[in-house]
């Protein structure tokens, strides 16, 4: 359990991104990206092809989210750095917005104006949530990159995937940089993989959470939050 308070500390409320504050994977943007750059029929084609391999990343997900991020980021490799860049804020307006759960701007706005520094935790890549952050006026965004090589991804990620146990150490680094007190912080997460950041506070919340996570929460009285789009989805890309 983090230590106590200590004079002067501020508090902070730290969201996991994907199933917690957006309906979103981070098989979502990969897909929107590479559609992007099909003809209508290769896209098709491709996506049918793509649909196949999802089994797999679902399997490794249940398994190891850690090592799926490894792997899926490998997907990236040879994709133009700065075009795929260029197209984040489309992919905020037509991915992420669109599934962006109803109750989560206002939950957000409620801990900003209560003092709270807004910090955005996830597995997704750097880019791409900052539209995200910023339109929820985030203060701090605590996400990995892609390596470029002569103005293309490797495939590699600068550093651990961010989730599980890395994700927990990196709020726990971000606080630690930022005078944050734990103990009188919140952290909002869906997935049993959230779990260790979500001990690391003093308020923890879950959000439409997944089995065990669920488990959790009802064992140690946690609040549970049922959120939810009204709004219809739309499928981006082509």
């Amino acid at each position: 359990m983090p230590g106590a308070a200590t004079a002067g500390a501020k508090a902070a409320v730290f969201f996991d991104v994907d199933g917690t504050l957006v309906q979103t994977t981070i098989v979502h943007y990969y897909v929107y990206f590479r559609r992007r750059r099909m003809s209508p029929l290769w896209s098709k084609l491709w996506y049918s092809a793509f649909l196949v391999k999802c089994g797999y990343y679902l399997l490794l997900d249940k398994i190891d989210r850690s090592r799926l991020n490894v792997v899926f980021y490998r997907s990236y490799s040879g994709l133009p750095a700065a075009g795929i860049k260029a197209q984040a804020a489309d992919c905020y307006r037509e991915v992420i917005k669109p599934r962006q759960f109803d109750q989560a701007a206002a939950c957000v706005a409620e801990h900003r104006a209560a003092g709270r520094e807004v910090v955005l935790v996830t597995g997704s890549i750097d880019f791409i949530v900052e539209p995200l952050a910023e339109d929820l006026a985030a203060s701090g965004v605590v996400a990995p990159s892609l390596v470029e090589l002569n103005g293309r991804f490797s495939g590699e990620l600068d550093g651990a995937p961010i989730s599980e146990k890395e994700k927990a150490r990196r709020t726990r680094e971000f606080a630690d940089q930022h005078g944050i007190d734990l103990t009188l912080s919140h952290a909002y997460g869906d997935s049993i993989a959230d779990l260790p950041m979500l001990e690391l506070v003093g308020n923890p919340h879950v959000v439409n959470p997944d089995r065990a996570l669920a488990a959790v929460a009802k064992a140690r009285g946690w609040p549970v939050h049922r959120w939810t789009i009204t709004s219809p989805l739309k499928e981006s890309g082509r």
